[in-house]
């Protein structure tokens, strides 16, 4: 593609793709720091040895700052790469990469493990203890880092405050880079009357 269109769609590819590819590195540190959750063995089937503890809240809460970090860190980096005429191609690049990472990276994580954990629960008599692998209980936080990512984008356009296309600065009217290349230079009128002075 070529044009506008083609340079907005491939923005909004790279954008996705570079999103994208954090998800495993997030679900890999995810399930590295996330608490180690306790099961007891019953009838074959594994349930919460404290069911009142905060393992699996912790497990959660890990996940959910993992990703927010991620998410900031995108957001922070695709304004300070972007410019005027891509913010939507890249918001929309933040929202569709971020919600395909956060899936990866809960689904990565949750496989660290899981076939030993597995295992371990097969052999188990009724009554022993296994240690979990790290699982998303809370899975609507997924949408965790496409809102943080587009909310921090959001922000910094609020506080910075980018200069309109074109405008490099200069105060007042007579700039002759922002009409026509330099071909026309308007001047400001005074007040009450026309710069020529040819108009009653």
């Amino acid at each position: 593609m070529r044009g506008p269109t083609g340079k907005a769609f491939r923005t909004w590819w790279v954008t996705t793709v570079l999103v994208t590819v954090l998800g495993p590195f997030a679900g890999l540190l995810w399930a590295a720091v996330a608490p180690a959750v306790e099961f007891v063995v019953v009838q074959g089937e594994p349930v919460f040895a404290d069911p009142e503890g905060q393992g699996p809240i912790g497990v959660d809460g890990r996940y959910t700052l993992i990703v927010a970090v991620a998410a900031i860190a995108c957001g922070g980096l695709a304004y300070l790469r972007g410019g005027r005429g891509n913010d939507v191609p890249l918001i929309l690049g933040l929202a569709a990469g971020g919600i395909v990472a956060a899936v990866i990276a809960m689904k990565v994580g949750h496989q660290i493990g899981l076939s030993d954990y597995e295992a371990a629960v097969r052999r188990a008599k009724d009554g022993a203890t296994v240690t979990g692998v790290a699982e998303l209980r809370a899975t609507g936080l997924v949408t965790v880092w496409p809102i943080l990512a587009v909310g921090t984008y959001g922000v910094l356009e609020l506080i910075v405050k980018r200069l309109p296309a074109g405008d490099r600065g200069e105060p007042g009217a007579g700039e002759p880079d922002e009409v026509a290349g330099g071909k026309l230079d308007l001047e400001a009128a005074p007040a009450g009357g026309d710069v020529d002075r040819r108009e009653p």
